[in-house]
């Protein structure tokens, strides 16, 4: 607002919030604006104020078709972390949402394409000083919006189990790296299944950590208090070893003032004696289940008896319902991501001005935007008419009687069992597949998944059996900050399937 508004500024402005002004009143409330204006000037004169970049880089080029048969790099670079440190000689693809100094994102559309971030993430900067080598930045879903592997404006991210199928998102290119060997650990982000999801489908590793363990500094938000970032890796050791190098408080994520950090890697030969493990009822029978998952799930949990755990079932009915809660939360991510900008109002987290400039570029081409998008916003949008912020409100409050609920059910085990998704990775849709295709592809394999985001429980999901060739995945649920107690329980299960 460094230029002075001008009368027709102001009329258009009072107009459209139902202000009645005569000329007089323009003028006035234009003279009045003027120390606004001023103010405006002396932040354009300040510093952005961003932590230093530690390691140095090249941009990186984007491969060749015949150099990512998959899809599932966007950027490939190299970026030399410190000699030694405990991710020394491990290389790490980084899901594109997340802000690597002087390498371009795009986030999965084209709206940000082009765009070079001038800062590491929190998490970047703590893998390099660890040791780890970056080797680039992997695909992600358009907006993280998806749980298919379809909607990248790069195009679809291939199964490395099988290139017609998805691989799941929306950190897609994470996961089907990990599962083809091209790096040997990756980053996710999860607001609604989006690590637990693709690792599922490729038959790896993730970990979608307690809410605020791992700071989200640096990283494209949906919605503050549904993001997560956490690790995606061929084993569950070297998920224990990635998060141990990304958690803990950084200083500048509000949202981890309740972090508790540990040793994950110190428990992982305890086994599983002694376990009290909760096969959750209602995590079975989701539309789209597969028998053959199902069963693939259970019998891996009763394997846990043979490991000296104590099994049963457990029932929480309104599990099936919650993850509806995640629709009126959606709102919030509506009026984050496209009417403030990407920035969580009220909230003092590192800021990004220049992303802050890119982000608020889709108004110039909403055309743009995927069908899901597209959905979200007019379906909020129409929330917000009818009913203002009534559903985001009732949704808040509902919110701690669910966390509530599954934290009494964690007091009588030590963890959950249920499949991560119902069914095996999912066809991907044909470029003419009916929008309706699209859509389902992008929602049901996070039956399951999306609940754990806004109850903020760590959740894993290990693989536990194929069926035709295609990976099934198990997820393990548990209380909050117990992420070694899953680590634990994952190396026993892991280790049976080895010997």
């Amino acid at each position: 607002m460094t230029a002075a508004p001008t009368a027709h500024e102001i009329e258009a402005i009072a107009r459209e919030l139902g202000f009645h002004f005569d000329p007089a009143d323009v003028t006035a409330f234009r003279n009045l604006l003027s120390p606004f204006q001023a103010g405006t000037a002396l932040l354009d004169a300040l510093p952005d104020d961003l932590p230093p970049v530690r390691h140095a880089r090249t941009p990186g080029v984007r491969p060749e078709p015949e150099q990512n048969p998959l899809g599932a790099w966007y950027v490939k670079t190299r970026i030399e972390g410190a000699r030694a440190g405990p991710l020394a000689g491990r290389t790490v693809a980084i899901k594109d949402n997340v802000l690597v100094a002087g390498v371009p994102m795009m986030n999965g559309t084209t709206l940000l394409e082009g765009y070079v971030p001038p800062v590491d993430a929190t998490i970047v900067t703590r893998i390099l000083d660890a040791g780890g080598t970056i080797t680039g930045k992997a695909v992600c879903e358009s907006w993280c919006f998806s749980a298919g592997s379809h909607t990248s404006d790069t195009g679809p991210v291939r199964n490395p189990r099988d290139p017609a199928r998805s691989a799941g998102g929306s950190s897609s290119g994470s996961a089907a790296l990990v599962a083809a060997g091209e790096v040997d650990l990756a980053i996710g982000g999860d607001q609604g299944g989006s690590i637990r999801v693709p690792a599922s489908f490729c038959g790896v590793v993730g970990m979608k950590p307690t809410h605020g363990l791992v700071p989200y500094t640096g990283i494209v938000s949906i919605e503050p208090s549904i993001d997560h970032a956490g690790p995606i890796t061929a084993n569950v050791a070297d998920n224990a070893r990635l998060l141990e190098v990304i958690a803990g408080p950084d200083g500048l994520d509000p949202r981890q003032a309740q972090a508790r950090v540990e040793p994950y890697r110190e428990g992982l030969e305890r086994g599983a004696e002694g376990l009290r493990i909760g096969v959750l009822r209602e995590g079975f029978g989701q539309p789209g289940a597969e028998p053959d998952v199902e069963a693939a799930v259970r019998a891996a949990a009763t394997r846990f008896e043979s490991l000296g755990a104590k099994v049963e079932e457990v029932s929480l009915p309104l599990h099936r319902s919650a993850a509806a809660l995640l629709l009126p939360i959606h709102q919030a991510f509506a009026a984050l991501v496209f009417q403030s900008d990407g920035c969580a109002l009220g909230q003092e987290g590192l800021q990004v001005p220049s992303l802050v400039d890119r982000l608020r570029g889709w108004r110039e081409r909403p055309d743009a935007l995927p069908d899901l998008v597209k959905l979200l916003l007019i379906g909020m949008e129409l929330l917000r008419r009818r009913h203002g912020f009534r559903y985001w409100a009732k949704a808040t409050n509902a919110r701690r009687r669910v966390r509530a609920a599954y934290d009494a059910l964690l007091q009588q085990v030590d963890l959950l069992v249920l499949p991560t998704t119902p069914m095996r990775a999912l066809p991907l849709p044909a470029p003419d597949a009916p929008r309706e295709v699209g859509l389902a592809a992008s929602f049901l394999p996070a039956a399951n998944t999306g609940v754990f985001d806004f109850t903020h429980h760590p959740a894993l999901s290990i693989p536990c059996g194929t069926r035709e060739g295609l990976p099934i995945g198990m997820m393990l649920v548990g209380r909050h900050w117990e992420e070694a107690t899953l680590y634990r329980a994952a190396q026993a299960f892991e280790a049976t399937c080895t010997t």
